[in-house]
């Protein structure tokens, strides 16, 4: 019981860093997306024009930004449940089923992959970004917050290196959580599993004893010539 009072503690502790991890996806690119008006800097590219200085950009798709904000959105929503729902159980000191800690590991595996691939995807796609970005700037951040695209446009770039450089941090932080919360759930489970073996370890060893006591009982009462003619 220690054990699983330890995990069932890490649990709490790692959902809440992961409940924080995930405001520092989706709340940096929101705002991202809202100040390049409704586009995405993500694998972005263009060209620098030699007439203006302007930078005549060749929009990626929106999706770049919108997967992570999704991510970031249901890690939050998830986080929050989980700490919730422990927090019940540690209170209570109840334990979770051996079918409910199964769906847990699938499902802490299944939100590390969709982190890995959304922090990917920022990492990524922020490089092309800046590799657009350094063909006129000494440094990416140094083109934050400079006119580099036509008025018309409504694109505010001040802010974007600080913005994705926090989603990239919270992206591959939260990765790291989840792989943790993976571990600590197959933990769990493994040593649920191996609780519920000594349990019918024990129960099969208890009826033994149990059915020898009955028998020694049994034969101790029948008359020894009984016995004898046996």
């Amino acid at each position: 019981m220690a054990l699983s009072n330890v995990l069932i503690l890490s649990q709490i502790v790692g959902h809440v860093f992961a409940f924080i991890l995930s405001m520092c996806i989706f709340i940096p690119l929101a705002i991202h997306v809202r100040s390049f008006d409704g586009h995405c800097l993500l694998f972005t590219t263009g060209t620098w024009q030699e007439k203006d200085g302007l930078f005549d950009v060749k929009w990626a798709s929106e999706a770049y930004c919108n997967y992570p904000i999704v991510v970031g959105v249901c890690l939050f929503i998830i986080a929050g449940v989980q700490i919730y729902r422990m927090a019940i159980l540690a209170y209570r000191e109840l334990e979770s089923s051996f079918l409910g800690l199964f769906f847990d590991v699938v499902f802490s595996i299944s939100l590390c992959t969709m982190t890995l691939i959304a922090a990917i995807t920022i990492t990524l796609g922020f490089m092309a970004w800046c590799g657009e970005m350094t063909a006129r700037f000494p440094s990416c951040e140094i083109a934050d917050g400079q006119n580099i695209t036509n008025v018309e446009l409504n694109i505010q770039t001040s802010g974007f290196y600080i913005e994705m450089g926090t989603a990239q941090f919270g992206a591959w932080a939260s990765f790291a959580t989840w792989v943790g919360l993976s571990v600590f759930s197959l933990l769990k489970l493994i040593n649920n599993h191996q609780v519920r073996n000594i349990r019918v370890s024990m129960y099969i060893e208890r009826q033994r004893l149990v059915n020898e006591e009955v028998y020694r009982n049994t034969t101790s009462e029948l008359p020894s010539g009984a016995l004898s003619d046996n």
